[in-house]
């Protein structure tokens, strides 16, 4: 057997469905549109969530709420008592918070610590934000907090 001996097996390649090409090939005429109708025309078809003159679901439904300005801020969430399987005086940041189990890696770019529980040993704590409860668990325990500049998403 040669390189250029190699075909597609039988049935694999399928000829273009040619639409407009006279009525030997088969879908000539209307060129599979069928006859007349909204989706016959040339532009023809409905926009996305048009219900066919009902009013859509998107209008209907009552709007709730708002989005500031800039877009909303999500925070990947850790409690201080989540802390503990850090060891004494260990750095905590948010990569040591993902290999840690404690949150997912798309969330390192954002990460909050909140003060539910307590802290039982001093720890340096590196994140975006940290609750007033939080700060005040890790200072008492002889820790530290260090705030880390957030990073600006692309949207």
């Amino acid at each position: 057997m040669k390189l250029e001996d190699l075909r597609p097996a039988p049935g694999a390649k399928k000829r273009r469905k040619r639409v407009g090409r006279g009525p030997a090939s088969g879908h000539g005429k209307t060129s599979t549109k069928g006859h007349k109708g909204q989706k016959a025309r040339s532009g023809g078809g409905t926009s996305p969530g048009f219900e066919g003159g009902q009013m859509p679901l998107y209008r209907r439904l009552p709007k709730r709420g708002f989005t500031p300005p800039g877009g909303r801020t999500e925070y990947a969430v850790v409690n201080v008592k989540s802390l503990a399987t850090f060891a004494a005086g260990a750095a905590v940041d948010p990569q040591g918070l993902v290999d840690a189990g404690l949150i997912k890696n798309s969330g390192r770019a954002r990460v909050k610590i909140l003060g539910n529980g307590e802290v039982p040993h001093a720890l340096t704590v590196k994140a975006h934000a940290v609750s007033g409860s939080a700060r005040s668990k890790i200072e008492a325990a002889g820790g530290r907090v260090e705030l880390l500049p957030a990073r600006v998403s692309a949207s």
